[in-house]
């Protein structure tokens, strides 16, 4: 793993950590609210996207017939987990929310605090690996 991967690797949990830092300004403060949406938007999303990453990386967009675009594939693809991030993001807060309050100790610094642990959790997992296609031959049925 190279330096770079390393620092790309624990943005996630260092926006996490960042976010329950700023839980000490005030609570209009617009640098609160901006560090905690920022955080719970993209945040666990990218770190869980990023365990799925060689996995994602190893089937790539098919572009359309016509190659107008040379980098669609590579584009494509980087949308792709953008959006699977924001998504997977906002699935896991409801989910965090939805146990705490089924729970009744629901907090918004308790969601924070368990969002924070599960991201740091996944930046420090390793990287699942890409399963070899399938070998079936062509005229068989499934």
């Amino acid at each position: 793993m190279t330096p770079q991967d390393l620092v790309i690797r624990m943005l996630p949990p260092f926006a996490g950590w960042l976010a329950l830092a700023a839980l000490a300004l005030p609570g209009g403060s617009p640098l609160r609210g901006a560090a905690v949406v920022v955080f719970l938007t993209a945040g666990p999303g990218a770190a869980l996207v990023g365990l799925c990453g060689p996995a994602l990386r190893a089937r790539s967009a098919r572009g359309p017939v016509e190659r107008r675009d040379p980098g669609f594939v590579r584009h494509s693809d980087l949308l792709e987990r953008m959006m699977l991030a924001v998504f997977v993001s906002i699935a896991a807060v409801m989910i965090v929310a939805t146990v705490l309050i089924a729970t009744h100790t629901f907090s918004a610094q308790r969601v924070l605090l368990a969002l924070t642990l599960l991201t740091t959790l996944a930046a420090f997992c390793p990287r699942l690996r890409a399963s070899p296609p399938s070998r079936t031959r062509k005229g068989s049925a499934l």
